[in-house]
């Protein structure tokens, strides 16, 4: 269905944010129509049976819609541009829908459990009829369906609304499941197990509320990168130009699909000319934002390449640096020479986890050096934290 109605509502000439756009809008309206159609039908098969756990699985189904016309104003005010109150766009709106379809589904789900309850104390007979049995049947495949085209387009377009309601979808096949099989029971042993059925079924509603809130929480918050997006990066960073060296203190912010806005600094000769350099710089922040579709800022970070004293002190601050902990990771390496002591200025790298707390790991470095290097040798040290591990 959503492949044939994209070709009338899809157009092939739009950007790619724009297809992501209409896709969004497309399974919005797909699923508001699709929901209220299932809502009828097991709302017609609970009143005609007079089970609870069908009936809240029909208002499942409603509460479903009304994700669904959250989800398509959500990519309806996403796609505005930016302006003076949000100079970054829109596009968070996506996870704060998908939020609010979270929050729909864990009240769903408490109402269902209680009402569960009551009929579990106060067990009451069940109607049974072939055509309760084909509308349920017929709800499984349609929620299957919605899982499917929801999950695959909510991957292909980054949406965290279509992901959360695939994942929705999904829960509902397996609670309209457990509501046709003790259907199916309760008329063949004589079982009162309506209130048990609509129990499991808030259950699998609950954790499905739980689970979609925190694919949306997350970044909400502020997560890491994916780890292939800043591999991305890096090669692109080191393979645009002989005159950059390295690359860290790489941040990147999201402030919606399609809306990053990177930072990082690069590592460039101390001896280099700094006009040409800084042509460098502009050109890959250019690239970068016509590859990754982001704003790019790049700090450009000088390192001295002509000094071997330098060098070998370098070289000598890795292998201590290595023989603590091979995760840890250095930049900004600077040697100030004076008559009496020497200062080595550098920055370190550590995951999140990292075993050692600071203030032990620095004696440690400073101890190393004064054993490897010599006692006239001292560190000044930044730690930085790791975003990806």
């Amino acid at each position: 269905m959503i492949t044939l109605l994209s070709k009338f509502f899809v157009r092939s000439d739009l950007s790619a944010e724009q297809t992501r756009t209409a896709y969004g809008k497309l399974c919005g309206i797909v699923g508001i129509f699709l929901n209220l159609l299932l809502f009828a039908g097991k709302f017609f098969a609970g009143l005609i049976s007079g089970s609870i756990a069908i009936t809240a699985d029909a208002f499942n189904n409603l509460s479903d819609a009304g994700s669904s016309v959250v989800s398509l104003v959500s990519f309806r005010i996403s796609e505005q541009k930016p302006d003076a109150r949000h100079p970054y766009g829109h596009g968070r709106i996506e996870y704060l829908a998908g939020l609010i379809i979270s929050a729909v589904i864990i009240v769903m789900a408490y109402e269902l459990i209680k009402d569960s309850i009551g009929k579990i104390i106060h067990p009451e007979d069940t109607e049974w009829s072939v055509t309760i049995l084909v509308i349920l049947i017929a709800s499984i495949f349609v929620k299957c369906y919605m899982a499917f085209y929801n999950s695959r387009l909510g991957k292909r377009y980054n949406a965290a609304a279509l992901r959360a309601t695939a994942i929705d979808s999904l829960s509902d096949c397996a609670a309209t499941t457990v509501v046709l099989i003790c259907t199916i029971l309760s008329h063949v042993k004589g079982w009162r197990i309506d209130g048990y059925a609509g129990l499991l079924v808030g259950g699998f509603i609950l954790f499905a509320g739980i689970r979609a809130a925190r694919e949306v929480i997350n970044p909400l918050l502020g997560e890491p990168p994916e780890q292939e997006y800043v591999e991305r990066i890096e090669h692109l960073v080191l393979d645009f130009d002989p005159a950059i060296l390295g690359v860290h203190d790489l941040m990147v912010h999201d402030y919606g699909p399609g809306r990053r806005v990177i930072s990082l600094h690069a590592e460039v000769p101390a001896e280099g000319n700094v006009l040409e350099l800084h042509d460098v710089i502009d050109n890959l922040e250019h690239k970068l934002c016509s590859e990754l579709g982001c704003v790019a800022t790049i700090h450009m970070d000088p390192v001295v390449t002509s000094d071997s004293r330098v060098d070998e002190l370098r070289y000598q601050i890795i292998d201590i640096l290595a023989s603590i902990n091979e995760t840890i990771s250095m930049h900004d390496f600077r040697v100030v020479f004076g008559p009496s002591h020497t200062n080595l200025i550098f920055d370190i790298v550590l995951p999140f986890d990292f075993p050692l707390p600071e203030d032990n790991l620095l004696a440690d470095i400073e101890r190393l050096v004064h054993e490897r290097i010599g006692r006239t040798y001292f560190t000044v040290i930044q730690v930085d934290r790791a975003a990806v591990k």
